[in-house]
């Protein structure tokens, strides 16, 4: 079944009615678990989670209700995708990309270098071909997927020496957040850490960390990064736009009723649309007090992006003759990622260069 249809074919205007949706509220009482991936602290990502069960609480009058709980409570943040699969939980709120040692066509479901930026994936998912060659992908594991969330594209991490060139990665720790960006990163010399991110600021402190990427202003102020690596860089070239997604065990929503499908669905775009708008609510606020508080805010060198450019090409080309639906999804991503590209060079891009230089 094509997934976009859900909603017309469900009437969802009739499940949003008061009082106009006895189908729903003629049925049994739902009870879901959703496991996250993310810490409670992280207001705006786990936050996604806390609105999208809200909202199908609130459409289907009560009668569909999803219990969120944060990572490590029902399992380990990175075990959901396994949670899922088994049925151990009938839903999960993640990054695709954190799985990419099972497939390294996870991570085209949610960002990978040089990739779409949030807009752009948008497209591709609602309007091109990516939700569909995704499902495609992911009914291997048993799952179905939804827009769950995006962060827009990330700042390039925290670093505690300059980064002038291509060579300063080279022997530098840094906390990075996916096996896809490791790999990228070793060719440029660095040594990929993985570290929890309650233990990032102490390791840049004590000097076992040179390095260390997270999210964006937001989130980064809170855990306190600029106190001890004052150089802040940007874009975070490997996460332009990168999608949060809602996985849903195959069984589970096929036992959903039509109007409880719709729901999700809809309940699935309003949680992805309020996570991108309150990190671009709350970011330059933050950006701002971290600026006041003497971080150095710094854009990577071109000569750092051409590089890091050519070595994802790199791995991408590897992954090409190596995984088949890595190579199936990644060419239509490509594609059209090229039109999207070019449209946004001639408005959007224009009109944001021109604005960033004005006085309002």
């Amino acid at each position: 079944m094509d997934r976009r249809s859900i909603i017309k074919h469900a009437g969802i205007a009739g499940v949003l009615a008061a009082g106009a949706a006895p189908a729903v509220h003629a049925q049994t009482a739902i009870r879901w678990r959703l496991a996250s991936s993310f810490p409670k602290s992280l207001d705006t990502i786990f936050g996604a989670a806390d609105v999208f069960t809200k909202a199908v609480k609130a459409m289907s009058g009560g009668k569909f209700e999803i219990s969120v709980h944060a990572g490590g409570e029902l399992m380990p943040p990175f075990s959901v995708v396994d949670g899922v699969q088994e049925g151990t939980v009938e839903m999960a709120h993640t990054a695709p990309y954190y799985f990419y040692g099972k497939s390294p066509a996870f991570a085209l479901g949610s960002a990978i270098p040089f990739g779409f930026n949030a807009r752009q994936l948008n497209a591709w998912m609602l309007h091109g071909n990516g939700r569909k060659l995704m499902n495609e992908f992911y009914s291997a594991y048993n799952i179905i997927s939804f827009a769950g969330g995006n962060t827009g594209a990330q700042m390039g991490g925290w670093y505690r020496k300059k980064i002038d060139s291509p060579a300063d990665f080279k022997g530098l720790k840094m906390r990075l957040g996916g096996g896809l960006i490791g790999e990228v990163m070793q060719r440029l010399g660095a040594v990929p850490q993985s570290i929890p991110g309650g233990e990032v600021y102490q390791a840049l402190e004590k000097g076992t960390l040179d390095a260390a990427e997270w999210v964006g202003p937001y989130d980064d102020q809170k855990l306190g990064f600029n106190k001890v690596a004052p150089y802040y860089y940007y874009p975070g070239w490997w996460e332009g736009g990168p999608g949060i997604d809602l996985f849903i065990n195959n069984k589970a929503f096929d036992g959903l009723s039509a109007e409880n499908k719709a729901i999700v669905e809809a309940a699935s775009h309003m949680a992805h649309t309020d996570m991108l708008a309150k990190y671009d609510a709350l970011n330059p606020t933050a950006l701002t007090q971290l600026v006041a508080a003497k971080t150095k805010v710094l854009a990577f060198p071109q000569a750092v992006l051409k590089a890091a450019f050519s070595a994802s090409m790199e791995v991408f080309a590897e992954n090409d003759t190596k995984n088949p639906a890595w190579k199936k999804i990644y060419a239509d991503m490509r594609v059209f990622q090229r039109s999207q590209i070019l449209w946004f060079r001639f408005a959007e891009g224009h009109y944001d260069n021109f604005m960033s230089t004005q006085k309002i």
